[in-house]
């Protein structure tokens, strides 16, 4: 009948009921326009996917709606966050964290974050080379089968990078002999006066011994992994004419460099120090 026929309870229910039938539908609609926004995937077409080419066989994937070919983040590079009803930003690579740098509340912006490696610290290989992390040893070594040797950087025995020069000054004047030796662990140096005995034996006199006018110091640097000893000699006499030697030794093996000076007289007409060598003080 008509409505005005119905009893009160039930004209209610007819109202509710046509009124409930939009409403139902407008959620329905709701809900799928959400799931389409999160998924945002439509029909696979490889032909236009972009072409990538990524750095390493570990990084290669594919994007969220496992079509297109997407490499993943190496270590140091950007990644995470949410574009403004984008796609999610860029994924690190196996054995990687993204690690957010945003400021203040709210989602984070597409890319800002970084890719982090989960095991932190240097590690050795065992193809004898340091690695900054074990995901750099991954990514680096590439198809060789390179793995971890131990934690920490590879033993280096030392190498003497910049050997001592040849001096020639004269006396009274201020010279320097330097030596940069690289090693890991770091090496210790030493400084020898080379001289012979008077049946020609080799002779190393360790310095400064007693000379007073000698002084050896030792510093990092100037280069990671890398140490500089110096031998200072002021005032320079006759007698420290010769050739010195710089040595280097740690608990992987030792070297040696030699250097020389040789000393003029000053003329007693000329009081000025001069200095002709490649060391400049």
């Amino acid at each position: 009948g008509s409505p005005s026929s119905l009893p009160h309870g039930d004209l209610f229910l007819v109202l509710v009921r046509s009124m409930a039938r939009p409403v139902w539908l407008l959620l329905l609609l709701a809900l799928a326009a959400r799931r389409g926004a999160a998924g945002g995937c439509g029909p696979c077409l490889p032909e236009r996917c972009p072409s990538v080419r990524c750095p390493a066989p570990e990084l290669a994937a594919r994007d969220e709606c496992g079509c297109c070919p997407r490499c993943l983040g190496a270590e140091g590079e950007r990644c995470g966050g949410r574009g403004a009803g984008g796609p999610r930003g860029p994924r690190c690579g196996p054995g990687l964290v993204c690690v957010s740098q945003a400021r203040g509340g709210g989602g984070a912006a597409e890319g800002t974050g970084r890719c982090v490696c989960k095991e932190d610290g240097a590690v050795c290989g065992s193809d004898g080379r340091s690695y900054p992390s074990v995901c750099a040893l991954r990514l680096l070594a590439g198809p060789q089968r390179v793995h971890k040797a131990h934690d920490g950087e590879c033993k280096l025995a030392p190498v003497i990078v910049v050997p001592p020069k040849k001096i020639h000054n004269v006396t009274g004047a201020q010279v320097y002999l330097a030596c940069e030796v690289k090693a890991v662990p770091t090496p210790i140096i030493t400084w020898r006066k080379v001289t012979e005995s008077p049946k020609g034996v080799k002779l190393l006199e360790e310095l400064p011994g007693d000379r007073v006018n000698m002084a050896v110091q030792v510093r990092g640097g100037p280069s990671k992994h890398e140490s500089t000893g110096w031998v200072l000699i002021n005032p320079l006499m006759k007698e420290d004419e010769g050739v010195y030697q710089c040595h280097a030794t740690n608990m992987v093996g030792e070297t040696q460099a030699e250097g020389n000076i040789q000393v003029f007289e000053q003329s007693k007409s000329k009081k000025s120090n001069f200095l002709e060598s490649d060391d400049m003080i």
